[in-house]
């Protein structure tokens, strides 16, 4: 029997398929490309690893691929057969379990299975990412909050001795920034990239930070010259990248968005939802702007195109509506706007009453704006607002459809819902940033020029 980094026993015989464990787990902690890599290596060393099937079950249904359900199965199968031929302990065993809750649609249960995990087994770093991976795309930053504080409780078993402390800091961070606690976010962030200098996700939770608090100068002096840090990473990095071009965009240097847009945050034709995500909402984010984007959102529609049935995270299908729209393929995004309204009639999965409650209105808002029916869309989109956040992501990749909310009602010519929409994002965050201070201008212009043609009528 060996263990693991951090002493769990797993049911390996074979010490090298152990390390080979041991690395696949520190690297899914950094975001590392070498996760599938070293996942396959233990797996080709150990054929009947129970936990190394769960987890690989559990990472591909973190990727919302509809065609990769047949992988996610034969994964579940292999982690089944592996523990009823013994080969799994009990901590083992909620693993193929959370596996199971998970493919059946109730991501809830699943991140509840794992944090009980965490705190009967104390350091369990796997379970703790996992958790945390799922709730963030259920857009649970409450229950992220709440795992996170009872991470650093002594019981928890993540003390300084434990090798994955680092990257402990940087899930707290990133909990802590989405539930408005932006100084201790900020701190626990850095102390984990001291620790753990690939603990991409707490660099990131920086950046977030530094979005929300609106220091887009800081932002950038924080990201510029650190890609070392996320030189390791798989897709995650053009995210990171995809954070330094917000920066310049907040600043007003559209160029330099632009041409990181080309060179790091979309440097590949991926159909990653995620990728596909940081597309589009920075090539719509610089429409916003009055930026010409050129041909560049024809790639992120064909791709759409063969997405609308998908389902898997709304976060995900409302990105893909966005480059349909854009592309003018009007089929396609009516099929996924119908998609989704029939998903928002059931109950059998949990994303089903998130397409009801802010899937579906936002849907019909991103298609009023593409129609250019402001006040309706305006009308939607502030409707799926105060829920929006349980399609999933975080504050400042769901900060497109605030932008877009406040954009409709000034181009509808409602300066009243503008301002209130502005006030209404900026409370929830926690300073005005550069499109906050854009958009009050263009509202005062706005209200001035209205008050003008007022006066000339009389």
């Amino acid at each position: 029997m060996q263990h693991d980094a951090a002493g769990h026993p797993i049911s390996l015989e074979d010490p090298r398929a152990a390390t080979l464990w041991n690395q696949t787990v520190t690297a899914f902690l950094a975001h590392s490309a070498a996760t599938p890599l070293r996942l396959g290596e233990t797996l080709a060393l150990a054929p009947g690893f129970a936990l190394g099937h769960a987890a690989q079950g559990l990472f591909l249904s973190l990727l919302g691929r509809r065609e990769l359900d047949p992988a996610i199965d034969a994964a579940l199968a292999a982690a089944r057969a592996a523990a009823d031929q013994g080969g799994a302990d009990a901590r083992e065993r909620e693993y193929v379990a959370a596996l199971a809750e998970h493919r059946a649609g109730r991501a809830f249960a699943a991140s509840d299975r794992l944090e009980r995990i965490v705190s009967r087994h104390p350091g369990d770093s796997l379970a703790a990412k996992l958790a945390q991976a799922i709730r963030f795309m259920l857009g649970d930053a409450a229950g992220m909050r709440a795992a996170a504080d009872r991470m650093v409780q002594p019981h928890a078993g993540f003390g300084r001795d434990h090798p994955h402390l680092g990257y402990m800091l940087g899930q707290r961070a990133f909990a802590l920034e989405e539930t408005g606690d932006y100084a201790l976010a900020e701190a626990d962030g850095r102390a984990g990239l001291e620790l753990a200098p690939d603990d991409v996700w707490g660099l990131h939770a920086v950046a977030h930070v530094m979005d929300m608090t609106g220091r887009a100068d800081a932002g950038v002096r924080w990201l510029a010259g650190k890609s070392r840090h996320w030189a390791h990473c798989n897709n995650f990095g053009c995210h990171v990248w995809w954070h330094l071009a917000l920066f310049h965009l907040d600043r007003g240097n559209l160029g330099a968005a632009l041409a990181l847009y080309d060179r790091k945050v979309r440097p590949e034709p991926t159909d990653d939802y995620r990728d596909i995500a940081n597309a589009a909402s920075l090539l719509l984010r610089l429409e916003l702007e009055g930026t010409d984007v050129g041909g560049r959102w024809e790639e992120l529609g064909a791709l759409c195109a063969a997405r609308t049935e998908d389902g898997c995270v709304v976060f995900a299908d409302l990105h893909y509506l966005m480059a349909l729209n854009r592309t003018g393929r009007e089929p396609e995004a009516a099929a996924l706007t119908a998609r989704i309204a029939r998903d928002a009639q059931g109950l059998d999965h949990d994303q089903h009453e998130v397409c009801a409650v802010a899937g579906l209105p936002a849907a019909r808002g991103l298609n009023a704006f593409r129609a250019g029916r402001w006040a309706e869309a305006h009308r939607a989109l502030a409707l799926a607002l105060p829920q929006l956040h349980r399609v999933g992501g975080s504050h400042a990749q769901r900060d497109l459809f605030e932008r877009m909310t406040i954009d409709a009602a000034l181009r509808a010519g409602d300066v009243r819902a503008a301002e209130a929409s502005l006030a209404a994002r900026c409370a929830r965050r926690g300073a005005e940033d550069g499109y906050a201070a854009r958009r009050r201008a263009a509202i005062a212009e706005r209200a001035g020029a209205l008050r003008a043609a007022a006066l000339a009528a009389e």
